[in-house]
């Protein structure tokens, strides 16, 4: 398993070195000072940014009291390219939300553990595939659009290029 983070001092400590050890995970890190080489963070930083903007108040003191609230939201709405919620790809259920605990949901708990941890990578597995199927048809969908604005050129012998 490969871990890429910015350079923040907290996954330099000896401590976290040592865990990745203990983990078998490799560490690399970005480019100091080059936010881009670790895109898709922030990208998701951005859509944070976005979705706080609407609720923290004018002097933006307040945006720690929402994140919890955005996160949730996040982690339990489906995501176009997938097709599924964070919160099924990641442990491969619902997320109870506090609709669930005011109004109750029906019982989902397995027998024994056994059953619950063949259900999990039966549920996983299922989960896992359907997106994977999603982001494939996504992705043609994006370069079928982006072909679409893309113009041939048709060289001849000793044209400059």
């Amino acid at each position: 398993m490969i871990l890429h983070s910015d350079q923040g001092t907290n996954f330099n400590s000896a401590l976290f070195t040592e865990l990745c050890k203990l983990l078998g995970i490799l560490k690399t890190r970005t480019t100091a000072l080059h936010p881009e080489s670790d895109g898709m963070v922030e990208r998701f930083n951005r859509t944070i940014l976005n979705h706080l903007s609407l609720f923290v108040s004018k002097n933006e003191t307040d945006w720690d009291t929402h994140l919890p609230l955005f996160l949730l939201a996040y982690r339990s709405a489906d995501h176009e390219a997938t097709g599924c919620t964070p919160a099924d790809m990641l442990f491969g259920r619902t997320l109870r939300l506090p609709c669930d605990i005011l109004f109750g949901r029906p019982s989902d708990t397995p027998s024994s553990p056994n059953e619950y941890l063949n259900n999990l990578e039966a549920r996983l597995e299922s989960v896992h595939a359907f997106a994977r199927e999603r982001i494939k048809l996504a992705s043609e969908r994006m370069k079928t659009r982006y072909d679409s604005g893309a113009t041939g050129h048709h060289f001849k012998e000793g044209d400059q290029v």
